[in-house]
């Protein structure tokens, strides 16, 4: 400030060297449908002020840590994914938030709710539910009426995304178990490899780490037989999308390229006679077809969700453990699922004529 400015007279009275002290009461905040019991301790009245410190609590910052012990940030893509913390909760003085996560494929206003229900203090979503910069914070928008539920329901978010896909035992790794049951040796390789300028600085167990299976068969294995155990793998599907060529019939396959969600671009100098992915536009399955390959399309999420249960789910309740949490709970989201379905047009429901169900 220079030496001859001065502050108006009206400005200068409204100034205070006192800190600004507000009441945080979340049980005020969290009226109606999205009050949380552990908030509303009424012998705490605990005061924020400007020069507060303020930090997540204990349980969140565990649940990162495992989070990043499992699957490290790290392998992610960041050329384009947004991975990590990316919703922080706050410690509250004198009151300990729930020791429960909530694992999710995807992070809907459905499931934001069932958290708020369950009284989840942490949610992992695999998807990202923030990937670019906001401009504004309103109710009008889908994901940022999700961002103001949470924050008022002071619910933390973190997102691993392609680190579990990329990492030993992860996403892909569990896609390429599902072809170990047909009594045949089977050798695996990484279709896009991490560098080892960023794997170094990680325990030598992610050493091996990258995007992408191929899997090869140790003798000819039929597509019926692969189709099925994709099928009952991925939780008991009764229909699969398949582009096969026209020309010929591909009634056996000796290997297979495995990518979770959109893989075409992971799997693109992949040599493998059958493609397995959540989806593929259709340009790039046209041309895999045209060169004599199978590929096999579940739907984007319905590649990934059964993983949170199966893998995810265990695995980061021995981990909390590890990182000396006592009991805690590790659930699985019911209102997850994906956004596509595949109707039958000759038994659509009811509402869809504008009847009642029957």
């Amino acid at each position: 400030m220079s030496a001859g400015f001065k502050i108006p007279i009206r400005i200068a009275s409204r100034i205070s060297t006192k800190p600004l002290a507000l009441p945080y009461k979340p049980s005020i905040l969290l009226s109606g449908y999205f009050k949380r019991g552990y908030c509303q301790n009424i012998n705490i009245n605990p005061t924020i002020t400007m020069t507060s410190t303020l930090e997540s609590p204990q349980f969140t910052k565990r649940v990162v840590a495992a989070m990043r012990a499992l699957y490290p940030e790290q392998l992610a893509d960041k050329a384009w994914d947004n991975v990590g913390l990316l919703q922080e909760n706050i410690a509250v003085a004198g009151q300990d938030v729930p020791q429960t996560v909530l694992l999710t494929n995807d992070l809907t206003v459905a499931v934001a709710e069932e958290a708020i229900r369950k009284r989840a203090s942490v949610i992992v979503s695999y998807h990202p539910f923030i990937f670019r910069g906001l401009k504004s914070v309103t109710l009008a928008d889908p994901q940022q009426r999700i961002l103001l539920q949470l924050a008022q329901a002071n619910i933390a978010v973190y997102s691993p995304h392609t680190a579990v896909d990329a990492a030993p035992g992860g996403m892909n790794d569990w896609l390429a178990d599902m072809l170990d049951g047909h009594g045949v040796e089977t050798k695996r390789s990484i279709c896009q490899p991490i560098s080892s300028s960023i794997t170094a600085s990680l325990p030598p167990a992610f050493f091996n780490s990258g995007y992408g299976r191929l899997v090869e068969l140790g003798h000819p294995v039929y597509l019926g037989n692969i189709i099925k155990a994709y099928a009952e793998g991925l939780g008991g599907l009764n229909h699969i999308m398949i582009a096969a060529p026209k020309d010929k019939k591909v009634t056996t396959i000796r290997s297979v390229g495995i990518c979770a969600g959109s893989g075409a671009d992971v799997l693109k100098n992949c040599d493998a006679d059958m493609i397995v992915t959540g989806e593929m536009t259709h340009h790039y399955a046209l041309a895999l077809t045209m060169k004599g390959k199978v590929v096999m399309t579940v739907f984007h999420s319905n590649s990934e969700r059964k993983f949170l249960k199966k893998r995810l789910q265990p695995q980061l309740q021995a981990q909390l453990e590890k990182e000396g949490v006592k009991h805690p709970e590790v659930l699985v989201s019911e209102e997850d699922a994906d956004p596509f379905e595949i109707w039958d047009v000759r038994k659509m429901p009811a509402w869809a004529f504008g009847k009642d169900s029957e």
